[in-house]
This record gives C-alpha cells, structure tokens and sequence, in this order.
C-alpha cells in the first residue's frame, strides 16, 4: 500500500500576522580576531566558459575547516594562522579538484579557474548497470561510509525571502550540531544557535510576514543518508522510475548519476531529480531534486502550516541540493540547499504576490574528539522559527573568526540597503 509521506520531510513554510523587528549589517573580523586569523576572498570561474563554479567546496587540506562558493562563485574562508603554510583546496561536482598554497594568496581579489573533467573510457555503464541495485548497495553501505561514531559539526546557516525582486528578510545563525552516527536505529541530530541575527522591511511584506519553520533543524533532516524519508524508503522502486544516465567526477573520483521521478499514479507528491554514488564506496555523494511537476499543484499543503483566512497560497516548484565530502576515508554531511517559490493572492484582488525562500547551510568545521550531546532544551527544534530566535546586529565584527558562507552581491546589497532603512528609523 502506498502511503502519505510524512510532511516533516518537506520544507514548512509558517505564515504569521503583524511581527515587527529591525535590521542589522554585515560583518568583519575584529582586530583581536586577526591575531588568530587570516581571512580570505576569491572568485571561482570555469576556466572556458567563465561562468561562477557555483556550491564549490572551498577547504584547507588536511582539515576539517572550509565552506562553499555562493551564486556568483565567490568565498570567504577564515584560516588560523597555524595553517598558513598548507594548501587551499577547491572541488566541486564535474571539475577537477585544485589547491594552491594559502601563503601565495591576496587577502582580496583572488581567482580561480577550474577545468570540467573529461570522464575516462571505461566500461563503468556495464557493470552494476542496475540503477535500483546501486541504490539498494548504496544504502547498505550507509554505515560502513559515513561516520560510525558522534561528531560535532560547525555550520553556517542563512535563509533569505524575496517578494517579487526585492528581498524583505535576511536571517543567518552559526549552528552547533551533535552529529549522530549513520548506524541503524542511531538517536537524531541536535541542532542548537550558538549566535545569529535578522533584518526585515516589513513595509514590503504588507500585512503578511512570510517566516520559515524549522529552518536550521529542517537543514538536517535533509541529510537524505541518515534521514531516508521519501526518498530513499525501504519500498523506493514502488514509488520511482530509476535511469542510469553516465558518470561525473566528484572531488577527483568517479560517480554514477542516476535520474529519477515519481511513477504516474502516484497520488501524493514525491521528487524528481538526480543522484550521485561514488563507484569505489558505493556512497551517496550528492543529490539534486525537486518535487516532481507531476504532482506539484498538490504540494502547497505540505508546506504552508498556516496561512490568513482570504489568502490563496499555490508553491510553484520546490528545489533542493545536498553534498556530502570524504574526510578521511569518510564521508560527511558538508552542504544544503533548499529552494521555495510560491504565489500569494488575497481574495477579490487583482494582482499577487511571489516569494522565493532560500536557505543554505555550509558546514565549516568537524570535531570528533571533543564531542558534546547537548540537552534537549538547548535545541532548535522543528516548529521553531529563527528569526523569534536570534536578535539585530549592527557588531562590524559579529560572526569574528567563524567562517560563513559569503553573501551574493545582491544580498549584500539587500542587507546595506536594509541597514539603511533601519538608521532613518533609529533617527
């Protein structure tokens, strides 16, 4: 029998009434901060193209410390002092990896090209050519290739909401997560803000506020190889169409990309997207989906919690990307991406209104030897909602030596021009 998927594997939306609260501005790092820190900006472009190399990991060989490349391919990594002398490592999905020494680069103004990676003439399609065994292998292996043993993991976490072409709202947190293992029947995630801050023009938003729910707990959730939920359920080939479309290189390794998308019949959505599993592990190394068309005009329930009497909600396309980087011979939750898009129109109104929510997580750092099972009660749980969480900021020096993931220009130009608006209010 084909049951309803749980709705706390999609992103909940939470619309609420007349919530005022102010701005805040972007930080640097103090100058008590530079005495442990370097810190460093570039620009990732593909070497042909010169397009952005977008969701790139950007690391510091031999650690556990990096980030991700935003939208227009560009990065800032803090690094301490006691790694200048190693190398700064790219990789991303199609490209082949690059390092550079970090002692070589500018503080400012760095580029960087990357090459697409030809995929060598093997007989990789004829082996194990099975898409649905290579799933099933995939996740048979989820212990042996993920972390067997609690870490703790630092993240950077931003989520963003778009009315039309304009943002309205800017939310960022650093996390603390006590990072359970991938064995079977292993306790969930414990997420807690360790800080964060907020901006809103609520002019903008008229008499709704669009918030997020759940947001830095939901990021977790969508670590599809510890948390299966519908799209890697014990009965998945009931529910999807697999194909076995090629290969792509993942930080200098083979992997197999496998398309799918909910069979016809279905009467609830599911996805649609691509997975990617490494040849020599058999790990789930990334995916990419969305909630399939095919049954997108029934989605909007499972997100929107609540909403005004007098408001027609439809979601037009939900997007979500995940990446996992080997460490060590083991694989880890590095990166996510979600991405909401919805119209609103009031009854007995002309024109509506449309909405891109975006969040993102990088993880920055990894520790599996000082490993802390924080209390419940210090969690964000999954009816929270970050902004009711964290408070203004105006610090120059907010997030000091905690590495984030670097604004895209046009959101750095949304948070100056918030930060604007919040200075004639004080005035």
């Amino acid at each position: 029998m084909k049951t309803i998927p749980e709705r706390k594997y999609f992103r909940a939306i939470i619309f609420a009434l007349f919530i005022m609260s102010p701005l805040w501005s972007v930080g640097q790092p103090s100058p008590q901060d530079t005495l442990r820190i370097m810190s460093f900006q570039g620009t990732v472009l593909d070497k042909w193209t010169r397009e952005p190399v977008v969701f790139a990991n950007v690391y510091i060989v031999g650690t556990n410390i990096g980030t991700v490349t935003n939208t227009d391919g560009g990065f800032m990594i803090k690094v301490p002092r006691r790694y200048l002398n190693r190398k700064l490592g790219i990789a991303c999905l199609g490209y082949k990896n690059i390092e550079f020494p970090i002692h070589s680069l500018n503080p400012v103004g760095n580029r960087f090209e990357m090459e697409q990676a030809p995929i060598p003439i093997r007989e990789v399609m004829i082996v194990q050519s099975d898409p649905v065994e290579l799933i099933r292998e995939a996740i048979d292996r989820i212990p042996e290739n993920y972390s067997s043993e609690p870490v703790m993991m630092t993240s950077f976490y931003r989520e963003t909401i778009m009315k039309n072409r304009t943002f309205v709202a800017v939310a960022e947190a650093v996390l603390e997560t006590y990072k359970a293992s991938y064995k079977p029947l292993a306790e969930g995630d414990r997420v807690r803000i360790y800080k964060g801050r907020k901006s809103e023009d609520l002019r903008r938003l008229d008499t709704v506020l669009l918030k997020f729910q759940g947001g830095p707990y939901t990021a977790f959730l969508l670590d599809v190889a510890k948390n299966k939920g519908n799209l890697l359920m014990p009965d998945f080939e009931n529910f999807y169409n697999y194909s076995l479309v090629g290969n792509i290189e993942v930080d200098d390794r083979l992997a197999y990309v496998i398309e799918f998308d909910q069979k016809d019949g279905i009467s609830f959505p599911l996805y649609k997207g691509k997975l990617f599993i490494d040849m020599d592990t058999h790990a789930f190394v990334g995916m990419e989906f969305s909630v399939s068309p095919k049954m997108i005009e029934h989605a909007t329930p499972y997100f929107i919690v609540r909403k005004p009497a007098g408001m027609k909600i439809e979601v037009q396309d939900a997007n979500y990307l995940v990446r996992y980087r080997l460490i060590d011979n083991t694989w880890y939750f590095s990166y996510v991406r979600a991405e909401l898009r919805i119209r609103s129109r009031w009854r007995k109104k002309l024109f509506s209104s449309r909405y891109t929510i975006v969040s993102e997580m990088a993880v920055t750092d990894i520790d599996p030897g000082n490993v802390v099972r924080f209390r419940m009660r210090e969690t964000t749980r999954l009816n929270d909602v970050l902004e009711d969480q964290v408070a203004d900021f105006e610090d120059p020096g907010f997030w000091g030596e905690y590495n984030v993931i670097k604004p895209d220009e046009s959101i750095e130009e949304a948070i100056e021009k918030l930060g604007r608006i919040l200075r004639r209010r004080a005035d």
